[in-house]
């Protein structure tokens, strides 16, 4: 597939228009979450939505069956954000290219981050290894969302967040391409292996469980290469003079502090169902949407009783 002809059909103009939207719909955007004495989110009163100041989500890989495309739908539709940040491998281009698989959940998602744009929500674009194609409208807006390489965020406490998805600090990426390609198809070979395994779970009643994570926390090499990874995109964000980095690329959801810097990863639509969120304090957590799901759908389907509280325990 032609993905620069597909890309160059679409409507864009400079990413200030986006900007200048933001501020003009900005008071339409709800801000009215609140925690209860205990610190957990409450949904927001008016359209029982879990209410952020900012969201970031990565590694959706719209365009393959591994996609959780299902689950990131209801994320959307239950979270409000004054910013939302894709952080890349949004659509998997590289499969794409070899299968061309595109769900009606897929395109669902696609007109959901749209709508969401429209309505005043300030969606930032930075693209990823797997919608590389992407990178060539840098500077530009698709549908109100404006694409960026990566960007600086400041928190609502004054935090300094460098937005990047990872892949330019990825060896294998951006020194042998072919051991890449390679790898993403062990990838997605195990992926399937995964859904396999787990729909013979569910026959039994057994929670979801990734071999694939369970691999990668396991396998030596897997360790060794997002400690390097890590330490890298650390380097490079304390030489950028920010007081953390948010990131994709590796599907590893992470939140700790190293050397008084914070390293951020939003992990993964594929298997660990996972968001950053930064609450209207400044304060910032790794949702599980997996753990979460099944008590925000239940209680946000109908209506609530004021100040309810919902997702105790969802950080990771």
């Amino acid at each position: 597939m032609n993905w620069r002809a597909v890309f160059s059909r679409l409507t864009i103009r400079n990413a200030n228009v986006t900007e200048t939207k933001y501020r003009r719909h900005k008071r339409h955007v709800t801000t009215s979450s609140q925690c209860n004495r205990e610190g957990v989110l409450l949904l927001d009163d008016d359209k029982n939505v879990l209410a952020f100041r900012t969201i970031w989500i990565s590694d959706t890989h719209l365009g393959t069956p591994g996609s959780r495309a299902k689950e990131l739908l209801h994320f959307l539709k239950y979270t409000r954000s004054e910013t939302l940040y894709l952080v890349g491998d949004i659509i998997d281009g590289w499969q794409l290219k070899k299968r061309f698989y595109w769900p009606q959940e897929h395109n669902d998602v696609i007109q959901k981050l749209l709508r969401k744009a429209r309505h005043g929500t300030r969606v930032i674009y930075i693209p990823g290894n797997h919608d590389e194609a992407a990178r060539h409208y840098l500077g530009y807006n698709f549908g109100d969302v404006a694409i960026k390489e990566d960007d600086i965020h400041q928190t609502a406490d004054g935090k300094r967040l460098w937005v990047v998805h990872g892949d330019l600090f990825d060896n294998v990426i951006q020194h042998a391409r072919w051991l890449a390609y390679l790898g993403d198809r062990a990838y997605t070979a195990l992926l399937k292996l995964n859904r396999l395994l787990n729909f013979v779970r569910s026959i039994f009643n057994m929670p979801y469980w990734s071999l694939s994570q369970f691999l990668k926390h396991r396998v030596k090499s897997a360790v060794s290469f997002i400690s390097a990874f890590e330490k890298a995109m650390l380097t490079e964000t304390r030489r950028r003079q920010c007081d953390g980095v948010v990131c994709g690329h590796i599907h590893k959801p992470e939140m700790r502090e190293v050397d008084g810097m914070l390293y951020l990863n939003d992990g993964d639509w594929v298997e660990s169902l996972s968001a950053l969120v930064e609450h209207h304090d400044g304060r910032l957590e790794l949702v599980n949407w997996q753990n979460a799901d099944s008590r925000v759908k239940k209680k946000a389907s109908r209506s609530m009783p004021e100040h309810e509280p919902v997702l105790p325990g969802v950080g990771m």
